[in-house]
């Protein structure tokens, strides 16, 4: 991870460079602070916020030749391993759009963006970039990593709801198809992502449901034991009630997924993001160990398992490596 002396932020019109920016640089333009809520698309929120930096706004006024070269959208590009990207109007980058290192007095950790970041109060926190080197100037719209792989929605306004835009079912025939499937080779090679399925009741006629992207999905009450999910997407499904004795989870995504009351003995969940995700609630929380329908999984290196769904899953002991 570069350090701020040797930070540069790079900006590109398509593809040509036009300008960049040292740490130093951006030290000595004008600071504001900014206030605001975050929320993540997986569902948590984190009030009152106080960031610092500079507006986009600012920023691109001290660029040459931008008001006159017919741009509509412009892309941000992180320093990581895959370069993960993002995308909005240059209309709202001016409105709303700022490049900040500081959260609550603080700079920013490494874990969250340092040295400098993007923020969009007014989206979902995927739009919002960590690690930022590069900024590129486009005509046409270019979508975005988690667009592009995951299916997140272009705008992804919280007001409005625009988690997911990917396939829906529109007809109880189109969906009964698909749960008739032997073979999802098609759906792992397109990486198409499904969303709001009605999967309850499910039987599988495979058990190898493995890479799928199926999010926003409802499997409560299916029958998928010893499925295995391996590297599929499930953000946000929900497992109410669902058999997932012996079932694979590893390397899935499961943000925001609802384990309640889910038959888990056997299941092996290994590297998984767990953001959000839920295996109990507080009221309903009345079981004894032997008798709890998630007593025999196995969890190992959880990624962001919320601290009373650690504590309770903790309690039953089927936590590892933490």
């Amino acid at each position: 991870m570069a350090q701020p002396e040797h930070w540069r932020l790079k900006f590109w019109l398509e593809q040509s460079l036009i300008g960049s920016f040292s740490h130093a640089d951006l030290a000595s333009m004008p600071r504001e602070k900014v206030v605001c809520d975050i929320h993540c698309v997986t569902g948590w929120s984190l009030r009152d916020a106080c960031f610092e930096g500079i507006r986009l706004s600012t920023l691109f006024r001290a660029l040459p030749g931008l008001s006159s070269s017919g741009i509509r959208f412009v892309r941000y590009v992180a320093a990581s391993d895959r370069e993960h990207d993002t995308s909005t109007s240059l209309s709202l980058a001016l409105k709303d759009g700022w490049l900040v290192d500081r959260k609550d007095g603080k700079p920013l950790s490494p874990e969250h963006g340092f040295p400098w970041r993007t923020l969009f109060p007014s989206r979902y926190f995927y739009k919002s970039l960590k690690w930022i080197t590069q900024i590129q100037f486009l005509r046409e719209d270019r979508p975005g990593y988690w667009e592009r792989n995951t299916g997140y929605h272009s705008q992804g306004r919280p007001w409005r709801e625009e988690r997911l835009d990917a396939i829906r079912f529109t007809s109880s025939k189109e969906c009964e198809a698909f749960r008739a499937l032997s073979d999802f080779q098609d759906y792992r090679k397109s990486q198409t992502v499904i969303v709001k399925a009605n999967l309850r009741n499910w039987r599988p006629v495979t058990r190898n449901l493995s890479g799928l992207q199926l999010k926003l999905c409802d499997f409560s009450h299916a029958d998928l034991r010893h499925v295995d999910f391996s590297d599929a997407n499930l953000t946000f499904g929900r497992f109410y009630r669902a058999d997932l004795r012996g079932a694979r989870f590893h390397r899935t995504d499961l943000e925001g997924s609802d384990f309640t009351e889910a038959l888990l003995e056997g299941a092996v969940f290994c590297d998984n993001a767990l953001s959000a995700a839920k295996f109990f609630t507080p009221s309903k929380h009345t079981r004894s160990a032997q008798e709890n329908p998630h007593a025999g999984m196995t969890l190992s290196n959880p990624q962001g398992l919320l601290e009373d769904q650690e504590a309770y899953l903790q309690s039953l002991g089927v936590l590892k490596d933490l």
